[in-house]
């Protein structure tokens, strides 16, 4: 059996793992930086450090394990896994695109939380939809539909379509997505792919989310498969959904959305693969979240009700994941809101200056001049790195166009260069959360190298950034921070704390069985926080019962911190930094299809089937056709993500109620097929 190469693509690093496949070993390792602008860069340098066949050129990428070089012969499988689709989800970045709504009232989407996720992208309603027993609502308007698609084709990238009740009759998405594809020639997503759940919002929601992340997977897989062409790898490309499993690169570009959490999942499979403990609470910080999982006897639970990232609650099967906006780039901020000034971190991910500085070294000589200036500036230490081609979007509105324009004339920018305004800084975020630039400024990941716990990258930046940024101004007037390590130690504090917060409140709501607030309780906030620790009369503590596995290129630097305010001991494992990487080259193939049995009538059974409904008389020759149409659709499915020897499963969930004396009457049925299979 060949071996695995396993690829982690986050925000900052993308990893590269190489397991032997018949004894389960990691053979070799590296890491190296993503780049954004084009992220074949960082793939390819990955996987060539990895196989051996280049020396790293530069000190931000290494190698562990046998200097043995390996033969891309060797290696029979590439599995990837992402954190990119994640991160654009809480950091409310991606593509521009139209969610198209058949059936829905305007006032229920406003009243959802889909209103506010949808943002400034185009809404199209269109009247249509269909009722809960799959009988039309009222006829689809075509017409409507087909000069909607056509009026905002050229503002978009792509289209979802929600249609009410499609779960149970996608006639209407299915017209509607055909019309789409013959007139615009654009990726269209479709919510009865995606999820057999009723709940319409979030259905719209899930299928949102998915046509927003379509750019962002294809131009991740296509650079990964430009980087194994050109290597010479000429085996199958995997990508590790959010439940940890696997599907095919090409089954992967259709539905992205499958792929939130798929880092995380990653990382989970390949913490439990790494330390072989069963009960422990994995915590992985990244360059932009931390994602916590609860480990049960050696396994970690999938969420039930669909994973949640950002605020927003998906119908995604995915592990279940604690994710807090909260990383080693997260961009430091002071929020001017509060009734005091407040120094926050995240949910944005920035780039380090440490890095910047490593990468532009003018970045220091700019800010050694803001540092001579006698005022500080609220954009100082604050940089823009466009992630354009020279082609700007034709959809920007004209502010953030010329922004743009000028950006890509002008390369990396200070934000004070090319921002003086509150217009210009509006259109400058705007770029930021669409994905067009990156934003640089002082990050954890600064602050360790200010205070000599992490050291990679440029020092100089970081301290000439930690200085910049000290001498901020609060509401009154007073300087943020004394100096450059006092400031240092505010940021690395704040993300201690709020990660043991987080790793609390995923230890209490597991234990309650019910989702728990840790950061709305005092006591659990004053036993983590430091000044609690200095208490002369009374004290709050609280002991985390289980170890914490602790992943991530940063571990070492904070963990044994955020340990120590939860009294519990740390476990960092070898290859920890690569763990999402060492995950995806473990992973399986796992496809499951439902099928609903409903009784709009006594003496009719109708099965909600993906081409329709269909009616029956006897409840047996209902599910029997039921089971017929799940196994197809799961063994389809497998196929597709390219499954083989795979085996399927039937699962039967009848509901009845109790009418007494012996009798009940039939409400509803699930027929569901899951099908496993071995990826070669």
């Amino acid at each position: 059996m060949k071996n695995i190469l396993g690829l982690d693509t986050g925000g900052t690093f993308t990893d590269a793992a190489i397991i032997d496949a018949e004894n389960s070993s990691v053979i070799r390792t590296s890491k190296s930086l993503t780049t954004r602008q084009d992220l074949s860069i960082g793939v390819g340098n990955a996987m060539r450090i990895a196989l051996g066949t280049e020396v790293p050129k530069d000190t931000l990428s290494y190698v562990s394990g046998t200097k043995q070089k390996m033969a891309v012969e060797d290696i029979g499988l590439v599995c990837l896994s992402t954190t990119l689709a994640t991160n654009s989800i809480v950091e409310n970045i991606g593509s521009h695109i139209a969610l198209v709504l058949i059936g829905f009232e305007e006032d229920a989407i406003r009243q959802s939380k889909l209103g506010k996720a949808i943002g400034q992208n185009p809404v199209i309603f269109i009247d249509g939809g269909h009722k809960s027993d799959g009988t039309v609502q009222s006829p689809l308007n075509t017409k409507s539909l087909l000069q909607a698609i056509i009026s905002a084709a050229p503002q978009v990238s792509a289209f979802a379509v929600a249609s009410y009740f499609a779960t149970r009759n996608p006639e209407h998405e299915i017209i509607a997505r055909d019309n789409i594809r013959k007139h615009t020639q654009m990726p269209v997503s479709c919510s009865h792919e995606l999820s057999a759940s009723l709940g319409g919002p979030k259905r719209a929601l899930t299928t949102f989310l998915n046509a927003k992340l379509i750019s962002l997977l294809e131009k991740l897989i296509n650079a990964t498969k430009e980087q194994m062409r050109q290597i010479g790898l000429s085996c199958k490309l995997m990508v590790v959904k959010g439940d940890g499993s696997l599907i095919s690169a090409d089954f992967a570009r259709e539905r992205p959305v499958e792929t939130i959490l798929s880092g995380p999942a990653a990382s989970v499979s390949g913490a439990a693969f790494l330390t072989n403990e069963k009960t422990a609470i994995i915590s992985d910080i990244g360059g932009t979240t931390t994602d916590i999982a609860i480990l049960k006897n050696g396994k970690v639970d999938l969420s039930k009700d669909g994973a949640e990232i950002g605020g927003w609650n998906t119908m995604i099967e995915a592990v279940k994941i604690w994710t807090t906006g909260i990383g080693g780039d997260s961009e430091l901020h002071v929020s001017y809101n509060s009734p005091l000034s407040l120094i926050k971190l995240g949910p944005r991910r920035a780039l380090p200056l440490s890095l910047l500085g490593e990468q532009f070294p003018t970045c220091i000589s700019i800010m050694e001049q803001q540092l001579l200036a006698p005022i500080a500036l609220a954009t100082d230490a604050r940089f823009i790195i466009p992630l354009m081609s020279k082609k700007v979007p034709s959809w920007l509105a004209r502010t953030e166009a010329k922004m743009a324009e000028r950006l890509v004339k002008n390369g990396i920018s200070a934000i004070s260069d090319i921002a003086d305004t509150q217009v210009a800084l509006g259109a400058l975020d705007r770029l930021i959360s669409r994905g067009l630039v990156q934003l640089s400024c002082f990050t954890p990941t600064d602050a360790a190298h200010v205070l000599g716990s992490f050291d990679i990258y440029n020092r100089k930046a970081a301290i000439l950034g930690a200085q910049l940024f000290a001498r901020q101004k609060d509401k009154k007037g007073h300087s943020i921070a004394k100096s450059a390590e006092a400031l240092s130690l505010i940021c690395l504090e704040k993300l201690s704390f709020e990660s043991a917060l987080k790793i609390s409140e995923a230890a209490i709501s597991e234990d309650n069985g019910t989702e728990y607030t840790a950061s709305s309780t005092p006591a659990i906030k004053d036993a983590l926080s430091a000044k609690s620790r200095q208490s002369l009369f009374l004290q709050h503590d609280i002991r985390l019962l289980s170890p914490i596995i602790a992943l991530g290129a940063s571990a070492k630097t904070h963990y044994p911190y955020i340990a120590e305010r939860l009294n519990t001991s740390l476990i960092i494992p070898k290859f920890a930094e690569v763990a999402g990487a060492i995950g995806a080259a473990i992973g399986s193939i796992h496809q499951q299809s439902s099928i609903t049995i409903t009784q709009p009538q006594e003496g009719v059974f109708r099965v909600h089937l993906t081409s329709g409904i269909k009616d029956f008389q006897m409840l047996d020759e209902a599910i029997e056709r039921a089971k017929q149409e799940a196994k197809t659709l799961s063994e389809q499915k497998a196929a597709k993500a390219g499954a083989r020897e795979a085996n399927t499963t039937l699962f039967e969930n009848i509901q009845r109620a109790d009418l007494g004396a012996g009798k009940s009457l039939f409400i509803e049925a699930v027929i569901t097929a899951k099908t496993a299979g071995n990826t070669y």
